[in-house]
C-alpha cells in the first residue's frame, strides 16, 4: 500500500543538496582508488575510458530525471521500474540497486581506509567499518543533517582538487613540480579495443550519482527544476575532474607502480607538489581524498536506505522497512543497509566490488531507459514529468544497447553474478511478495493500447503525485480561479440543476453549447470520472473547442447529493457535497488539466477549507481557493494609499512585473477588466501574480507604514 501523506519524507533538500549528493557520490573511489586498477586493463587510454563512460551515463541520467520529476518518490529506480514494468521487475531493480549502492558505498569506505592508513596505523577495513557505523547513526538523525555534512565535504573536495589540477597544468608548463612528468608513459591501448571496452564497463560504477539522487527525489523541493539541473551539473563536474585528474595520474606515476597503487591521488600529489615539504604535499592530497570518500560513503548510505524503505511501503519486503522514526528517517532500512555494507567490507576485494557493482549498474541503467519508453507509450495522462528527456526515443535506445555491449565484454564472473542476483530477486518475489501485491505497471497500459489488459490503480496513484506536486507557474492557476464564475446554490437545487447553471455560464466564454457541456459533466459523474472527496466534487471536461481553461465555483450551504459511479465497476454511491468546481480545459493539454484539478483538490483537502468556504460571501469564493502568497484582494478607497488609483485606466498603472488585475468587483457585480477599465472608488481588485510582486503590492497598500515603497503611479517601480 502506498504511503500516506503523513508517512512521506520531508521536502528539505535544495538544488545545492541535489548537486552535492550527486557530485559527492561520483567523486569517490572511482577517482581516489580505481584509476590504477583500470589503467592496468587498457593503458593510458584509461582517461578516454572515463570520458566515454560519462557520455554513456547521459541517457540514463536524462531518463532518471524525467521519471523522477513525474514520480518523485523514495526508492527512485525501484519505484520507477515497479510502476512502469511491474512489481517483478521492481523487485529485481529494487533489491539489485540496493546492493549496487551498498557495494559502491563499501568501495568508497574501503578506499578511505587506504588513505587513512597513510598516516595512522589502522587496517583499511577496520576504518571502513567504523565509518559505516558513524554514517548510519548520522542518517538516522535525518537527511537534512546528513546533507549538511555533504555540503562541507564536497566543497572541501572540489576546492582541493581544483588546486591539484591547476598545479598539474603548471607542472606541464615547466613550473614547480615539472620533474614529476619525467619518464615515458605506457602505450595508449595496451589491450586493444576490447580492453578499452572492458575498462569503460569497469569504471562505470564511478558515475552512479544519478541513482543516488533519484532515490531521494521525494525529499527534494521543486523537483521539476532541482532534480534534472542538479544531476546534470554533478555529472559535468565529475566528468571534468575524472578526465583531467586521471590523465595527470597517468603522467605523474610510472605505469608499473600506478597499476598496483590503491592511493594513486596521494602518489600523484606527492610528485606534483614535490617542491613542498613532504608532509604538506601529502596533506594537500589527503584532505580532498578523505573528504570525497567520506561524502560518497555517507551519500551512499542515505540513498541506499531509500530502496528498502520504498519496497517496505509496497509490501515487497516486510512493511517494517517502510516506517519512519520520530526523526523522520527510515531507521530499520538504514540499519539493514549498514549491516550489508559491513559484510561486503569484510569479504570482497577491491576489483571484485567494482566489477560486480558496474555490471548490475549497467543492467539497471538499461531498464531505466526502457521504463521511459513504456511510460511515454502507455498513454497515461497523469504521467506528467516536469522534465522530458530530449531526443526521445533515440537517446533511450542508445541507453538500452550500450549497457548490453559493455556487459558482454565484462567477463563471465560478473555476468554470472548478474544472472544469479536476478534469479535470487525473482525467487524472493514469488516466495514472499507475489501474494501481497495486487499492482502492475504502466507496461499493461501499453498492452491495453495494443488490445490487452491494464492496471487501473497506476493512473490514480500518479494523479495523487500530481496533487502533491501542485500546479506549475505556466498553468496560470491563479488567473483561472480569479476569472472563474461563482454560483451560490439554493436549498432546493440538485446537482443536475447546479451542473446546468454552471454550463450556461461557461457557454458564455466557450465555443460550446450549454447542453453539450452539461451532458459532458453529468456523463463523467455517472461513469466515475468526477473526483469526490471531503465534501467537494470536481466535474471536469476537455473539449477541442476550448482555447484556455475556464471554471465555475459553486457552493451549497445546505449540501446536495451527488450520485457517483465507479469507473471500474457498475456500482454507484451517493455523497453529500458543499463545493463543486466545474473545470473545462483544451483537449490538447491534458497535463495542465490534471494539474489544475490537482491544485483545487489540494486546497480542498486542507483542514480549514470547508469552514472558510461555508462562511464566506459568494463574492469571495475565489479568495478561498487562491494562495495568499500569489493573490491579493485590494479595496480602492476615496482616501488613503489606494486613492491615487481612482480615475486611472488599468493600463496606466505601473504594477509590479508578473502581476495581473484579474477581476474588478463593483456594486455587487464582477467585471472582467481590460486595459481601458477605469478604476473607481469602492472597487475591489483581485490581483494575482508572482509572490514577490504580490508582496510589493501588499506592502504598498497595506498597513506597513514604515517601509519605503516605490511609486507605482509615476512608473518609478522597476521590477
Amino acid at each position: 500500500m502506498p504511503a500516506t501523506q503523513t508517512h512521506r519524507l520531508s521536502k528539505e533538500l535544495t538544488l545545492l543538496d541535489v548537486y552535492v549528493i550527486g557530485t559527492g557520490s561520483m567523486l569517490s573511489a572511482g577517482f581516489f582508488l580505481l584509476p590504477g586498477i583500470a589503467a592496468s586493463k587498457t593503458g593510458t587510454s584509461v582517461t578516454l575510458a572515463y570520458f566515454l563512460a560519462s557520455l554513456l551515463v547521459l541517457p540514463a541520467l536524462l531518463s532518471k530525471a524525467e521519471l523522477a520529476t513525474a514520480m518523485p518518490r523514495a526508492g527512485g529506480v525501484y519505484y520507477f521500474l515497479d510502476r512502469s514494468l511491474g512489481p517483478i521487475v521492481g523487485t529485481v531493480g529494487g533489491l539489485g540497486t540496493w546492493l549496487v549502492l551498498v557495494l559502491k558505498s563499501a568501495f568508497a569506505l574501503i578506499g578511505m581506509g587506504y588513505y587513512v592508513a597513510l598516516f595512522v596505523h589502522y587496517p583499511a577495513r577496520t576504518v571502513a567499518l567504523a565509518l559505516t557505523l558513524v554514517f548510519v547513526v548520522l542518517n538516522v538523525l535525518g537527511a537534512k543533517e546528513s546533507s549538511g555534512l555533504l555540503r562541507v565535504l564536497v566543497v572541501l573536495v572540489l576546492g582541493f582538487l581544483a588546486l591539484l589540477l591547476v598545479q598539474g597544468v603548471v607542472a606541464l608548463a615547466g613550473g614547480p613540480g615539472s620533474p614529476a612528468f619525467e619518464g615515458t608513459p605506457e602505450p595508449f591501448l595496451t589491450h586493444g579495443g576490447q580492453g578499452l571496452a572492458f575498462t569503460i564497463g569497469l569504471v562505470f560504477i564511478s558515475f552512479a550519482g544519478p541513482i543516488k539522487v533519484a532515490s531521494i527525489s521525494e525529499e527534494v523541493r521543486n523537483p521539476d527544476r532541482n532534480l534534472p539541473l542538479g544531476m546534470l551539473l554533478a555529472l559535468l563536474t565529475a566528468s571534468a575532474v575524472y578526465v583531467v585528474g586521471v590523465w595527470l595520474m597517468t603522467r605523474a606515476i610510472p605505469s608499473d607502480a600506478f597499476h598496483a597503487d590503491y592511493t594513486p591521488l596521494a602518489t600523484a600529489g606527492e610528485r606534483l607538489f614535490g617542491w613542498l615539504p613532504h608532509s604538506l604535499a601529502l596533506g594537500l592530497v589527503l584532505v580532498p581524498a578523505i573528504a570525497g570518500l567520506a561524502a560518497a560513503g555517507n551519500a551512499g548510505i542515505l540513498a541506499a536506505s531509500r530502496y528498502p524503505l520504498a519496497m517496505g511501503r509496497d509490501r515487497l519486503i516486510p512493511d517494517a522497512f517502510g516506517r519512519l522514526s520520530r526523526h523522520g528517517s527510515p531507521t530499520l532500512a538504514l540499519v539493514a543497509t549498514g549491516a550489508l555494507m559491513a559484510s561486503v567490507i569484510l569479504t570482497l576485494d577491491v576489483e571484485g566490488v567494482a566489477k560486480l557493482a558496474s555490471t548490475f549498474l549497467l543492467l539497471i541503467f538499461a531498464l531505466v531507459n526502457l521504463a521511459v519508453i513504456v511510460m511515454r507509450e502507455s498513454g497515461i495522462e497523469a504521467y506528467d514529468p516536469g522534465f522530458r528527456s530530449p531526443g526521445y526515443p533515440w537517446v533511450q535506445l542508445v541507453g538500452l544497447l550500450a549497457p548490453a555491449l559493455l556487459i558482454a565484454v565484462m567477463g563471465l564472473m560478473p555476468i554470472v553474478f548478474a544472472v544469479g542476483l536476478v534469479g535470487a530477486c525473482l525467487a524472493w518475489y514469488f516466495h514472499y511478495a507475489r501474494g501481497r501485491v495486487v499492482r502492475s505497471g504502466a507496461l499493461l497500459h501499453w498492452f491495453e493500447r495494443l488490445g490487452q489488459g491494464r492496471f487501473e490503480g497506476l493512473d490514480p496513484e500518479l494523479r495523487g503525485i500530481l496533487k502533491e506536486k501542485g500546479v506549475r507557474a505556466e498553468d496560470a492557476f491563479d488567473e483561472v480561479v480569479a476569472r472563474a464564475f461563482t454560483l451560490d446554490l439554493g436549498p432546493g437545487e440538485s446537482f443536475e440543476d447546479a451542473t446546468r447553471r454552471a454550463a450556461a455560464r461557461l457557454a458564455q466564454r466557450l465555443p460550446a453549447s450549454a447542453e453539450h457541456l452539461a451532458e459532458g459533466f453529468l456523463r463523467g459523474t455517472r461513469t466515475g470520472a468526477t473526483p469526490v472527496s471531503h465534501g467537494t466534487a470536481l466535474p471536469h471536461l476537455r473539449i477541442p473547442e476550448a482555447t484556455a481553461p475556464e471554471m465555475v465555483l459553486a457552493r451549497s450551504v445546505s449540501g446536495l447529493t451527488i450520485e457517483v459511479g465507479d469507473q471500474f465497476t457498475d456500482t454507484r454511491h451517493g455523497a453529500s457535497i458543499h463545493a463543486v468546481f466545474f473545470l473545462v480545459s483544451p483537449e490538447a493539454n491534458p497535463g495542465q488539466h490534471l494539474r489544475l484539478l490537482a491544485g483545487i483538490a489540494g486546497r480542498a483537502d486542507d483542514d480549514d477549507f470547508m469552514d472558510a468556504w461555508l462562511a464566506t460571501d459568494e463574492a469571495d469564493f475565489r479568495e478561498i481557493i487562491l494562495r495568499d502568497e500569489r493573490f491579493i484582494s485590494l479595496g480602492v478607497e476615496q482616501h488613503g494609499a489606494s486613492s491615487a488609483l481612482v480615475g486611472m485606466e488599468l493600463r496606466e498603472v505601473k504594477w509590479p512585473a508578473g502581476t495581473l488585475v484579474a477581476l474588478v468587483r463593483r456594486d455587487g457585480e464582477v467585471l472582467i477588466p481590460n486595459g481601458s477599465t477605469v478604476i473607481q472608488a469602492g472597487d475591489r481588485l483581485s490581483i494575482v501574480g508572482d509572490p514577490d510582486g504580490i508582496q510589493v503590492v501588499r506592502a504598498h497598500y497595506g498597513s506597513v507604514a514604515d517601509v519605503e515603497i516605490p511609486n507605482f503611479i509615476s512608473g518609478e517601480l522597476d521590477v
